[in-house]
């Protein structure tokens, strides 16, 4: 049996791009993963769950305990900046993500206020979500588990 790979989906608001980055993943990742729907709020955890995660948490203390345990974390930028998203990002919040040892995937967004040097602009949300769920496959996929 393999190891399973366990996959941390961060998101804020009404949890639109956690459900699409999760939904993406169920799409596109064919070996045994569990998705953990970490929402700022009860809105956004349950999207995330209604996209198919496999279990979901709301709040600073499971982003704090789920943050470590992960091999992954995926969400939007702000997931990495203490009071964005509207103020749903804590210091705490923050602070768990980057210092957990998960290798991490951001989507850039525009209303983040967070400008990225030389991402391509000319891409929406979506296929920026399609390009990272992509490369995890072939990282972790091919590499890890030997291909297809």
């Amino acid at each position: 049996m393999r190891e399973l790979l366990k996959i941390a989906v961060i998101d804020g608001q009404d949890g639109g791009i956690g459900r699409q980055i999760v939904e993406e993943i169920r799409r596109r990742i064919y070996w045994d993963v569990q998705i953990i729907a970490l929402g700022t709020n009860s809105m956004a955890t349950d999207s995330m769950v209604k996209g198919g995660a496999n279990v979901g948490a709301t709040g600073a203390g499971a982003v704090q305990i789920a943050a470590p345990k992960a091999n992954l974390i995926l969400g939007p930028i702000g997931i990495i900046a203490a009071n964005s998203m509207k103020g749903e990002v804590t210091e705490a919040m923050a602070l768990a993500v980057v210092s957990s040892p998960a290798r991490k995937f951001l989507i850039p967004h525009k209303k983040s206020g967070i400008t990225i040097s030389g991402v391509d602009e000319s891409l929406d949300t979506g296929q920026l979500i399609e390009k990272a769920v992509k490369l995890i496959e072939v990282l972790y996929y091919e590499e890890k588990f030997g291909g297809r």
